[in-house]
Order: C-alpha cells, then sequence, then structure tokens
C-alpha cells in the first residue's frame, strides 16, 4: 500500500481525521506520534482520554488536524453516556475516520461493536489502522489484516485503506499521514504554523497530572480520578530570566478510602505523581514550574450530573 504522491502544483489540504477504536487501542500514542509532541494522554489503564484532543500535524501541502476521542464504549455511568455522546458527536464532524485496532489483540466483540456503528456513517472514508505492530510477528500481522479485511466485508465497510503500524518503533507512522491527506478537502491551513493543538493550557496541564497519577494504582482507581487546575500564574517579584509558574490543582476522587491510595505512605505516592507531571508541564510550557498538589474527595461525581459539570464534563 503506497502513499499517494502529490505533484508540485497540487492543492492544499486542510481538514479533520478522526481515530476511533475500543479503548487502550493506541488512538492517543499514534496521535502524539503523528504530531511529534505529547498532546494526549497516554495510559495502560483503558478509558484514559476524555477530552477531545486536537493534535495539528503541519505539512508544506496540508494540515491534518487530528481528533483523539476516548474509547467507544458499554457504558456504566452518566460520564460513560458523556463520553460515547463526545464521540458519536465527533464521527458525524470529520472528513476521515481512521479505526484503530490493536495487532496483538484478536478481534473482539468490542472491535465489532464500534465496526457496526462505523458501517452507518456512509459517506465518510474509513481507514483500517492495525497499530501496535512491533508486538507481533509477521504471521500474526498478517492473519489480523485478513480479519480485518473479512470483517469490514461482512458488515458492509469499503475501507479506504488497511495500514500497519507502530508508534512507539517509529514504523510506518509518516505513512498514515500520507494516506489520510488525500481524503481532507482542498482548503487553506484551519490553524496558525506552529500550533499543535487546540487545547487549552490549563486542560492539557489537567491531563498530565492525571497521567501521573493514573501510573500504579490499583485497578479500580482510573474512572475515579479526575483533575482540575485551580489556578496558574507567574510568581511575581521573580527576576525576568528565572521565572516561575505557580499552578494550583486539585486532584478529585469519588470516596475517602481513595485518598490514601493517591496519597501513598507519608505522600509519598503524591510527591512522585508531582515529580513526574512537572517534568511534562515545563516541557510543555517551556518554563519552571511550582507545582502544588491536593487532593479532594468528590462523593460518586461520576454519577452526578452537579459534579460533573463542576469537573468539566
Amino acid at each position: 500500500m503506497s502513499a499517494r504522491t502529490q505533484s508540485p502544483e497540487a492543492p492544499h489540504r486542510a481538514g479533520f481525521a478522526c481515530f476511533v477504536g475500543r479503548p487502550n487501542a493506541g488512538k492517543s500514542t499514534l496521535t502524539n506520534a503523528l504530531v511529534g509532541q505529547k498532546v494526549a494522554i497516554t495510559s495502560t489503564r483503558p478509558q484514559t482520554t476524555r477530552h477531545t484532543v486536537r493534535g495539528i500535524v503541519h505539512r508544506p501541502d496540508a494540515q491534518l488536524i487530528l481528533v483523539d476521542t476516548p474509547g467507544l464504549h458499554k457504558p456504566r455511568t452518566l460520564l460513560g453516556e458523556r463520553l460515547n455522546d463526545v464521540v458519536r458527536t465527533t464521527w458525524a464532524e470529520v472528513d476521515v475516520i481512521g479505526f484503530c485496532l490493536p495487532a496483538d489483540q484478536k478481534l473482539g466483540p468490542g472491535d465489532r461493536f464500534i465496526a457496526k456503528e462505523l458501517a452507518g456513517i456512509k459517506k465518510t472514508p474509513k481507514v483500517a489502522i492495525v497499530t501496535k505492530t512491533d508486538l507481533v510477528d509477521s504471521k500474526t500481522l498478517a492473519e489480523q489484516l485478513i480479519a480485518i479485511d473479512a470483517l469490514g466485508r461482512e458488515l458492509g465497510i469499503e475501507w479506504a485503506q488497511i495500514v500497519p503500524v507502530s508508534a512507539v518503533g517509529d514504523s510506518q507512522v509518516q505513512l498514515v499521514a500520507d494516506l489520510l491527506v488525500p481524503m481532507l478537502p482542498e482548503s487553506p491551513p484551519l490553524y496558525p504554523e506552529g500550533d499543535l493543538t487546540d487545547e487549552p493550557e490549563q486542560v492539557m496541564v489537567a491531563e498530565l497530572i492525571r497521567e501521573a497519577a493514573l501510573e500504579g494504582v490499583r485497578d479500580e482507581l482510573p474512572h475515579s480520578i479526575a483533575v482540575v487546575v485551580e489556578e496558574m500564574l507567574p510568581r511575581e517579584d521573580r527576576p525576568a530570566d528565572r521565572p516561575l509558574l505557580d499552578i494550583h490543582a486539585n486532584v478529585y476522587i469519588e470516596r475517602p478510602s481513595q485518598k490514601g491510595i493517591i496519597i501513598g505512605p507519608k505522600g509519598k505516592r503524591l510527591k512522585e505523581v508531582g515529580t513526574k507531571s512537572r517534568k511534562h508541564i515545563e516541557a510543555l510550557l517551556g518554563t519552571p514550574v511550582f507545582l502544588d498538589l491536593h487532593v479532594k474527595v468528590a462523593k460518586d461525581w461520576q454519577r452526578d450530573p452537579k459534579q460533573l459539570r463542576k469537573l468539566g464534563f
């Protein structure tokens, strides 16, 4: 599957591509690899993406705006229902859909559930992207490619392309962009050169803190963690060559019993969360940061409409 090469006088294209797939299919990792910088949080825990993150890929011939949605899943909470609504709304608005399917896992009910939804979207071109190819041998990969082709034929989906990729191994990442670009409409750039995302900085900072908080916690905790950045202010009375940004953020959990898990013995885990996230925040913002974290309980916030609004959902 070779990329379509554009002639020098080919028109500039710009538009939106959406990566979909069941939770933990490699959508965020692929988004970051294409953009060349971390704009979406990644985690081995499923359902970590909660916001629709737009990563912007600038090329001489095109501007590809990547929409990374939460994984579509059978919801158990009001939060889950709202995340699914975000996914379906996004699908209806993009120019091309990339369906991410991990190479190291056989097609399952979750993939079929999403494929059936995609089959109902007739006009939007669909590219099957086989992720995590670095984790399998060539025989397993070939079997997955055949299975995906068969799934499309069974459900009446005509794949515009089927492309294997490893975002971690940087294999065929640019080919994905080469295949998506011709499906975008002719258009001048939609975002200024240099912009990598349209996410507000405070949202991205909160996501980086949440990513660090998710690492190493017990299985029941990922869905229970939300982060809100209350304040981001430059420290006053600092010399111009030694700026410092004060960031005050709250980490919310649903039950008092979860507080100890996040804080850890003598505050050790919360300190690790602060250290790890601060490095990523400083890289993102390009300035030294003082990060002040507090853990608070928002009882059963995933099921409470008022709390969901307060936490930005």
